[in-house]
């Protein structure tokens, strides 16, 4: 089974902001799994459980079918560990089992990266993953939103809107996310990693 948790904030005043691009990489993958139709149709289809949003489904992956869980926290992110781990202890699942995705204020706007684990970089629900699963080693994908501006502090940047020239590149970043998603689900970590980090290292020096 695969466990992949957006992390946003949950409630129509978060939504469309740079910290809840995880939830719309979910909402992408979904409607690339032909799960969904639309972004609204997500919270239709899901059901309350893990303190968060779950849909769930099975998945043809390398010709053979597996469980897909999609989850949205729905606890404010810096208490995403809570959502994710009880996931993780009811399926009885492990850190290599687990995709992460979420918002960086350290990579330009649409650019991704795929880690297996290290440092939360100051992202609150990285930390509280970390804390709740006793472990830093699970894999992550993160999506670029530049860093804020001077003089503005990162956790109002982070709750703001995309600027309508950041929508222009994080609109095809979603696209590929959820391709990423996809990449690691039917061949790992590694494989995705080097599939999608050098091309975006390709794409920077083009």
């Amino acid at each position: 089974m695969k466990l992949i948790v957006g992390l946003g904030n949950p409630g129509k005043q978060y939504a469309g902001t740079r910290h809840n691009i995880g939830f719309e990489a979910v909402d992408m993958l979904a409607r690339r799994l032909g799960w969904i139709s639309g972004p609204g149709d997500f919270a239709k289809l899901a059901r309350a459980n893990f303190d968060g949003l779950a849909v769930d489904g099975s998945v043809s992956l390398a010709g053979l079918s597996e469980k897909v869980m999609l989850l949205k926290p729905m606890t404010y992110m810096n208490l995403s560990g809570k959502s994710v781990q009880g996931a993780m202890a009811f399926y009885r699942l492990e850190p290599a089992d687990l995709m992460v995705v979420l918002d960086d204020l350290a990579l330009p706007c649409g650019r991704l990266r795929i880690r297996l684990g290290g440092s939360s970089g100051g992202h609150n629900g990285l930390k509280d993953i970390e804390r709740a699963l006793g472990t830093d080693q699970y894999p992550r994908l993160r999506i670029g939103i530049d860093a804020p501006p001077p003089f503005l502090p990162g956790k109002d940047y982070v709750l703001q809107p995309f600027s309508t020239e950041q929508r222009k590149a994080i609109e095809p970043a979603i696209e590929k996310s959820a391709q990423a998603l996809m990449s690691w689900m039917e061949k790992g970590v590694v494989a995705a990693m080097n599939a999608f980090n050098a091309s975006e290292d390709k794409d920077k020096t083009e």
